[in-house]
């Protein structure tokens, strides 16, 4: 029998700490599906790594000298496209903006770094950080972003949601995992100020980012968009986020509740969670949106909203960092409609509110 030979995951780490390449050299070192490619400890040798070297995936930090993280993520995603984790050493609002900023440059996630070996946390951390990494460099088309940051579709063509039902919505919930933040970013900043309907968002992110997401948000979006609070009236043209460790649903009223513990899917906040409230509580008059990502998390339930008369749409493969959440979407027949984030836009742009 001829045994079919194991390729490992090749990684560059970037971070000018030499303490932190070195822990992060072991941990990758010591799990049998990784080798170490190679260190850099700047942005200069991590676009020169990346050229000859040619990693499946990169570790990189934000703030370094001579060459940021955030620069040196444009210049790989113009040259040699690769997956790119950013690793966050400190989560103020400058650095969490920072590490949005390199996601638009085309970086798939941004994690906290690992905490240091005599922490309780450490092997957490060690275990989500390699997990995480290891699902990364699994992503074989990544795109090349605009330096601008904006997401670009191909132009709507007319009348593409002159075919929609007559509708009479009355709220907007919207689901996205991997690659997610930089398509809610285009898509909250292609709707009017005056856009009728309050927005409620599932944004599957590591712990310590939801926050600064509010706020990158908030720099380009008409809407103000905030970190949802418990018990608090939905309000038209509003956003709310759904916050760390709690499911983001609605109840009767129009009201936000936010429970937390239980995990769907491995996630909480849960799309899955937010969809079926929204089909229990808003039925027909819903609109529902499950973008880009890993797995599963909110394809049953957005059916759900479909048989109850909702509008749904998933974002389409040609333009999804990751099919999958989408994809299964697609697969049972949740989705009404197809479509890029462009097209997203415009259906909402044409939506009235009751």
């Amino acid at each position: 029998m001829i045994l079919q030979k194991q390729f490992k995951i090749r990684v560059l780490i970037v971070d000018d700490s030499a303490g932190m390449r070195m822990m992060l050299e072991q941990i990758f070192g010591d799990d049998p599906d990784f080798e170490v490619a190679g260190l850099a400890s700047d942005g200069i040798e991590a676009v020169d790594a990346v050229e000859r070297l040619s990693p499946d995936v990169i570790t990189m930090d934000i703030q370094m000298p001579r060459m940021n993280g955030l620069e040196a993520t444009r210049r790989i995603m113009e040259t040699k496209p690769t997956p790119i984790v950013i690793l966050s050493g400190n989560l103020d609002s400058e650095e969490v903006a920072s590490s949005f900023r390199a996601m638009e440059a085309g970086a798939l996630v941004a994690l906290p770094k690992p905490r240091g070996f005599a922490h309780s946390e450490y092997e957490a951390d060690v275990v989500n950080l390699v997990r995480k990494v290891k699902l990364m460099a699994e992503v074989k088309l990544v795109r090349r972003w605009p330096r601008m940051g904006k997401w670009t579709s191909p132009p709507v063509q007319k009348g593409v949601c002159e075919q929609s039902p007559t509708i009479c919505p009355q709220a907007v919930a919207i689901g996205a995992s991997t690659g997610g933040p930089v398509v809610i970013n285009t898509i909250l900043s292609g709707l009017p100020s005056g856009f009728p309907l309050p927005v409620l968002v599932v944004q599957h992110m590591a712990a310590g980012f939801i926050r600064g997401f509010a706020d990158w948000l908030n720099l380009s979006s008409r809407l103000p968009v905030r970190v949802a609070s418990q018990g608090e009236l939905l309000l038209p043209g509003h956003v709310y986020i759904a916050p760390e460790g709690s499911h983001l649903e609605v109840k009767e009223g129009g009201r936000i509740t936010l429970t937390g513990g239980v995990l769907e899917h491995g996630q909480c906040p849960s799309v899955s969670a937010l969809f079926r409230s929204m089909a229990e509580v808003y039925g027909r008059n819903a609109v529902g949106i499950l973008l880009t990502g890993m797995g599963a998390d909110g394809a049953l339930e957005l059916k759900l909203m479909k048989d109850k008369g909702a509008v749904t749409i998933a974002q389409d493969r040609e333009s999804s960092v990751i099919y999958g959440m989408p994809g299964e979407a697609e697969k049972i027949g949740a989705a009404t409609y197809l479509f890029p984030p462009g097209r997203i836009v415009e259906f909402l742009t044409s939506t009235k509110g009751c």
